[in-house]
């Protein structure tokens, strides 16, 4: 173990080394003979003193370097053009000559082991030093803070003559602080003259803008005096300016305003008048009279420094015009008075003329409330008679057909068909015009089927007439009403044949275009003039050559009612001496299997006897006894029944179920056709077929009539597809039947089959 610590200063290790040789040098002395232990002793002290030599020399090189150093960074911080000192564990070190010099008057107390903090309030109460922008002891605080290296604080500081530095301290290390005292007299100077560069160019921006503001202002001081003034304020004031100089005091300039009666309130001619509304509100704002014509806007603001700035705006035309729109304002208020009492007194006279309008309104509506349900009740009880009618006229034409009678029953069927259209114009116009819900029922229409109907009907007529009429086959479904959409187009060809001459032709069929169909009725008559295109779908308008009994001009007027109220577009394009087309354009409905051909229910079946056994349910006595007479004309035996009871009993009687059934919708009471079909259906346990013959055309009906599966046809009935379509309801019954036990066999066999092979 080495008896010198090495971690000692060399001066410390010399010394320790010296007091070892001479402890080992008095041991030797002592002893009286040289022993090997002794022998060592002395060996090892001559071996430390040539150690402690060999340290000596090495501490004098140190030292030699050491102060060679010092040297060298005196001459550095001497020549450096900063006041530079290093305090070394917060004590001075060193320091250059310009950083004593900075402050002379304590220069002499910058001694080596001076501390920071000494040194630092030593600056504070320096005579040079003149100002500092933050405090000494701020700094000192600072510096405790910021133990860390590399932390800098610096503040800047102010000596006599005009000169500034920046007092920088930077921690280099742990032990060693630098404090650095920087000029900046230059950047100081040259930023001061750029403020006050800046600050004359601004003074004299805000001279000229005070110059040249539109209002007088004037400023003065809390003495009263006049500072500055614009040429405007004067101006405005009519004051010379010899009185607004620079110090004038305000009782000088309001004397002046007194004595040539320019304000006409004592009030402002007092100073303190002024001084103590401004010092109780900040701010004062008064509208006066100057002179005898003018007034002006006062507004004073206390200033900062305690004086007062006051604006001037002469408002002289916007009070005359705040004036002088006050006074339209009243006589337009006078007016618009008046304007009021007379709207008034036309209001009252347009309210009794509403009422009397509400309730003639009420009246028509009431009237036509009552012609809707005339025509309601109408509907039903003018088709019962003539649907009797028609039945007995046609059961007259068959028994007089090889008698003298027979060209009077023709003529007589021919005046009541007459009548019957008529009836029919009448009630369609009626009912299109009623506007009801239940007028129209839109639903996907075989347009084919009602073609080749329109066809059959009309036949006869072109027949008489001498006119060849063709109906072009169609196999579409279109959306529209299919009553009123057969009476459209009856009606049509009705007119075409009227006005066609014998030997002409009319032509019916139609053409698809995109999503719609275009049903066309061509003509080759006597044609239309341009000016009476437009007229022919008025009522009661028919053409100069149409022969007596022919119609009353209410068919194409149905037409376009009917069109319109369906959504069809009605057109019409005639010349005349060349013919005419009528033209419909109608939606087509997508989806719609196409019509097979099958043999028409109305056709012509030539006359055979009809060999079944109808039920005929009618609370009509006189349509009851027609029917059956024109039933049995042509062979049937039929059941006549009033009511559904009766036609119970019958069918009780008879112990079978009838091979059809032709019943009326309405009848007495709650009772009806179908509630009749329905009861016979399910006392017979048979699905008998029928036919429900009803003057009611509601969508109800038609409803009802798909639910029950029997067929649906409206009075009064057309004879000649009426005969047809009872035996052609029969076959199809049948046929239905007979399918159904053929499937029957068909699985009875299939069972018996599959349980033979078990």
């Amino acid at each position: 173990m080495s008896m010198v610590d090495p971690s000692d200063p060399p001066l410390v290790q010399i010394e320790k080394q010296a007091r070892i040789i001479d402890a080992l040098v008095r041991r030797a002395n002592r002893q009286s003979d040289i022993s090997p232990s002794a022998y060592r002793s002395f060996q090892s002290a001559i071996d430390l003193q040539r150690q402690v030599a060999a340290q000596s020399l090495e501490l004098e090189t140190v030292r030699t370097e050491r102060e060679r150093t010092r040297k060298t960074l005196v001459e550095a911080l001497s020549s450096m053009g900063e006041g530079v000192a290093l305090f070394s564990d917060d004590r001075l070190n060193i320091c250059n000559d310009l950083f004593r010099g900075l402050l002379p008057d304590i220069s002499h107390k910058f001694v080596p082991g001076l501390s920071l903090s000494r040194y630092l309030e030593l600056v504070e109460v320096s005579e040079r030093v003149v100002s500092t922008d933050r405090k000494l002891s701020v700094l000192r605080q600072t510096l405790k803070v910021r133990q860390s290296a590399g932390a800098t604080t610096a503040l800047m500081v102010e000596l006599s003559d005009d000169r500034w530095y920046q007092l920088s301290i930077q921690q280099t290390s742990v032990e060693n602080t630098v404090v650095l005292m920087t000029e900046i007299t230059a950047l100081v100077r040259r930023n001061r003259r750029e403020k006050e560069h800046l600050i004359d160019r601004q003074a004299d921006y805000l001279a000229a803008v005070f110059q040249n503001m539109g209002s007088g202002v004037c400023s003065f001081s809390a003495e009263g005096e006049v500072m500055m003034q614009n040429a405007r304020f004067r101006e405005i004031l009519g004051v010379p300016l010899t009185l607004l100089q620079a110090g004038t005091p305000l009782s000088t300039l309001l004397d002046f305003l007194r004595t040539r009666a320019l304000i006409s309130e004592d009030a402002w001619l007092h100073v303190d008048a002024w001084r103590d509304e401004l010092r109780r509100k900040g701010a004062l704002v008064r509208r006066v009279s100057h002179g005898s014509n003018r007034v002006l806007d006062v507004h004073a603001n206390v200033l900062p420094d305690g004086g007062f700035l006051v604006e001037l705006k002469d408002v002289t035309l916007e009070t005359q015009t705040t004036e002088l729109l006050e006074n339209r304002v009243a006589a337009r208020t006078a007016e618009l008075t008046r304007a009021n009492a007379r709207l008034t007194a036309e209001y009252e006279q347009k309210a009794r003329v509403e009422e009397e309008l509400r309730l003639s309104k009420e009246r028509a509506e009431a009237a036509v409330s009552s012609k809707t349900r005339f025509l309601a009740a109408a509907s039903h009880d003018l088709l019962q008679p003539i649907n009797a009618a028609k039945l007995l006229i046609s059961t007259l034409q068959e028994a007089t057909r090889e008698t003298s009678f027979q060209p009077m029953v023709k003529r007589l069927k021919g005046a009541f068909s007459s009548a019957e259209n008529l009836l029919h114009s009448l009630l369609d116009i009626s009912r299109l015009e009623s506007a009801d819900p239940e007028a129209v029922s839109l639903m996907a229409v075989d347009l084919g089927a009602l073609m080749e109907s329109v066809r059959d009907d009309q036949s006869p007529l072109a027949a008489r007439k001498g006119v060849r009429l063709t109906v072009v086959p169609c196999s579409l479904f279109v959306r529209s009403d299919p009553v009123y959409l057969m009476r459209s187009i009856q009606n049509l060809v009705v007119n075409a044949v009227q006005y066609t001459e014998p030997g002409g032709r009319v032509l019916v069929g139609g053409r698809r275009k995109g999503g719609h169909v275009v049903l066309e009725v061509w003509d080759t008559g006597v044609g239309i003039a341009k000016k009476d295109q437009a007229r022919i779908f008025e009522e009661f308008t028919r053409g100069d050559d149409v022969q007596l009994g022919s119609g009353v001009g209410l068919g194409l007027s149905i037409v376009d009612r009917a069109c319109r109220l369906l959504g069809h577009e009605l057109s019409v394009r005639s010349k005349p001496g060349c013919g005419s087309v009528f033209r419909m354009k109608i939606a087509l409905v997508d989806g719609v299997p196409i019509r097979r051909k099958t043999q028409s229910a109305a056709a012509d079946d030539g006359g055979q006897p009809i060999d079944h056994i109808v039920m005929v349910i009618e609370n009509d006595e006189d349509v009851l006894y027609g029917t059956t007479q024109w039933l049995e004309q042509w062979g049937a035996s039929v059941l006549a029944a009033r009511s559904t009871e009766e036609a119970l009993a019958h069918v009780n009687d008879m112990g079978i179920p009838p091979d059809i059934i032709l019943a009326d919708y309405q009848l007495d009471g709650p009772d009806t056709g179908i509630s009749a079909i329905s009861a016979i259906r399910s006392l017979t346990g048979s699905d008998v077929p029928a036919i429900m013959i009803t003057a009611d055309r509601s969508d109800l009906v038609r409803r009802l009539g798909i639910e029950n599966d029997l067929t649906v046809m409206t009075k009064p009935a057309a004879l000649s597809r009426l005969r047809p379509l009872i035996d052609w309801t029969i076959q199809r019954h049948a046929a239905s039947v007979e399918h159904g036990r053929s499937h029957l066999r068909t699985q009875l066999q299939t069972k018996v089959g599959g349980d033979s092979g078990l």
